[in-house]
């Protein structure tokens, strides 16, 4: 069982590794999911590599990259710590938006997992927006090729609400089998903050309980 200070000490390590990508590119993030096809003055590849540093109580630490790539339509995704501890997967989509007053997203995906856990995923991204509020979902159903009984549906949805461009806070729910808890959904609080390129989350969940820190640092280029 790791101790207080170890669990902190991983998240400084974490959040120090997010940090000097950013150093290092010069660039930052602006989002979770970057649609080159919305706007024909954009490069015609877009680019966004969010990390999370997760800090588990009573659990193992770990780091959550995931890397997006955007032209036009397609979509591309390659996560690390996702479907499972050690774990990789890469993603193919194809990109959906419209709206005017209502705005929205949606991105269906096919996925293949491998490391620890393996197997094939149908998946999808999509969001809705009014007036400042989103509701942001992402998904997969994992059929796992080795244990069927193992085959699993990983969620991650939030309601957040945004008073400024640069700030947003709100509801998140978390359905995961990465780390072990007593609890089937995982729910909580976020809060965002967005400068230029450079997207910093802070989310807590189950914080009536012992609860999890996830800290997200993401830039786009």
């Amino acid at each position: 069982m790791p101790e207080p200070r170890a669990r902190a000490q991983g998240l400084r390590i974490g959040l120090a590794l997010a940090l000097a990508a950013v150093v290092a590119r010069g660039q930052a993030s602006n989002g979770t999911m970057p649609l080159a096809f919305e706007n024909d003055e954009k490069p015609e590849w877009s680019f966004a590599l969010p990390t999370y540093a997760y800090v588990v109580p009573d659990g193992r630490d770990y780091l959550q990259p995931t890397l997006l790539a955007d032209r036009q339509q397609l979509h591309l995704e390659a996560r690390w710590n996702y479907e499972g501890a050690d774990s990789g997967s890469l993603w193919v989509g194809c990109n959906f938006a419209g709206g005017e007053e209502w705005t929205w997203t949606f991105t269906p995906m096919a996925g293949v997992v491998f490391g620890d856990t393996r197997g094939l995923a149908p998946g999808y991204r999509g969001s809705l927006g009014w007036s400042g509020f989103e509701l942001y979902s992402e998904g997969e159903y994992l059929f796992d090729s080795e244990h069927a009984s193992d085959s699993f549906f990983y969620n991650w949805s939030e309601l957040t609400w945004s008073p400024t461009d640069a700030f947003r806070f709100g509801l998140v729910a978390q359905h995961t089998r990465l780390y072990q808890s007593d609890r089937d959904i995982h729910r909580g609080v976020l809060a965002g903050l967005a400068l230029e390129r450079l997207d910093l989350t802070v989310t807590v969940l189950d914080p009536d309980d012992e609860a999890t820190w996830i800290v997200g640092l993401g830039f786009a280029f």
